[in-house]
C-alpha cells in the first residue's frame, strides 16, 4: 500500500502552477529496529538534557542553540532568530532555473522523494512540466524547508511522475582532487584492460533489487522468531574463511586464472 503523503503544496513554474503532493521514495520502516531496556526491571529507559556541569536536567524553555566561538563560549540563537532567516514560502517549490540533467553528479543527491499531482485538475500542468523537461533532458532547481532546514532541491522526470531529490551544500562534499591527485598517472596496458573486460563481462547481470538484501536483519528476524517462541537462537552458521591475500606479482596470470574460474561457474548455472 503506497504511503500517505507527509508535505502538501504547489509546484510552481513561472505562471503555472499546480497542487502537488511529496512521499519519501525510501522507507526504513521495516528495518529491525531496539528499545534499551532496564535488564533488572524490564522498563524502557527515556533519554533527559542534563547539564553538562551540574548534571542536572533542563527544561525544554530553558534549551537554547548556541553556535561556538571558544572554549566554553557560545552566540545563542533564539527560535525567532533561526525562523527570520527562513524562505518565505514552505509550501510552494518555485522552479527558478533548470540545468542539464546529467551535469549534475551523483555525489551532490541526498534524499529522493515522489512528486505527485494533488488534484485532478491540475495534472494537466503537472504533466506539461515533466514532459518539458525530459523531452529537454533538463532537470530543474528550486530551494525547499523539508525536514525544518532550507535545502536545494532537483527535481527530474521519472514514469509519470516526478523525484524530487534534496542535493547537499557545496560545503559538505569534498573535493576528490584532494584525494586522488596523488595517485599516479600510470596507464593499464591494453591487454590487461582486455582481460579485465572480459572479467567484468562474466560477471554483469541484469540489476535486481534482491542484489542489495541485507542478511544481518534476516538473521536478527530468525533470532528474534525463535525467541518468541521460547526455542533456543538458531545457531551461528560458520563463514567460509577466505584465503589469505598473497602479493600477485604477475597480474595477467592472475587475471587468466580468475576469467578460467569465472567460466567454470558460468557453465555450472
Amino acid at each position: 500500500m503506497a504511503a500517505r503523503p507527509f508535505w502538501k503544496g504547489y509546484l510552481k513554474l513561472s505562471l503555472v502552477t499546480c497542487p502537488v503532493a511529496m512521499t519519501p521514495a525510501t522507507s526504513e520502516s521495516e528495518k529491525v529496529r531496539f528499545h534499551t531496556l532496564n535488564r533488572r526491571t524490564g522498563n524502557r529507559i527515556v533519554s533527559h538534557y542534563i547539564d553538562a556541569v551540574s548534571k542536572k536536567p533542563v527544561d525544554e524553555h530553558d534549551q537554547v542553540k548556541g553556535y561556538p566561538r571558544g572554549e566554553d563560549e557560545y552566540v545563542l540563537l533564539e527560535d525567532e532568530e533561526l525562523d527570520a532567516v527562513a524562505l518565505e514560502s514552505t509550501r510552494t517549490i518555485d522552479i527558478d532555473m533548470f540545468v542539464p540533467a546529467d551535469s549534475i553528479g551523483w555525489i551532490w543527491y541526498d534524499t529522493p522523494h515522489y512528486l505527485t499531482p494533488d488534484d485532478p485538475v491540475g495534472e494537466e500542468a503537472f504533466a506539461v512540466i515533466r514532459d518539458a523537461m525530459r523531452s529537454t533532458e533538463m532537470v530543474g532547481m528550486s530551494r525547499l524547508v523539508l525536514y525544518r532546514r532550507e535545502r536545494a532541491v532537483m527535481l527530474e522526470p521519472r514514469d509519470e511522475g516526478i523525484v524530487l531529490w534534496t542535493l547537499r551544500y557545496g560545503d559538505e562534499v569534498r573535493n576528490p582532487r584532494d584525494y586522488f591527485a596523488t595517485i599516479g598517472s600510470q596507464k593499464a596496458e591494453p591487454k590487461l584492460t582486455t582481460l579485465v573486460k572480459s572479467l567484468i563481462d562474466e560477471r554483469t547481470r541484469r540489476w535486481e533489487p534482491t542484489m542489495v538484501s541485507d542478511p544481518v536483519q534476516d538473521r536478527l528476524l530468525e533470532i528474534i522468531a525463535a525467541k518468541k517462541k521460547g526455542r533456543k537462537r538458531p545457531a551461528r552458521a560458520k563463514a567460509a574463511q577466505p584465503d589469505a591475500p598473497t602479493n600477485v606479482i604477475n597480474i595477467m596470470d592472475a587475471l587468466r586464472r580468475s576469467l578460467s574460474a569465472e567460466s567454470k561457474v558460468a557453465k555450472r548455472r
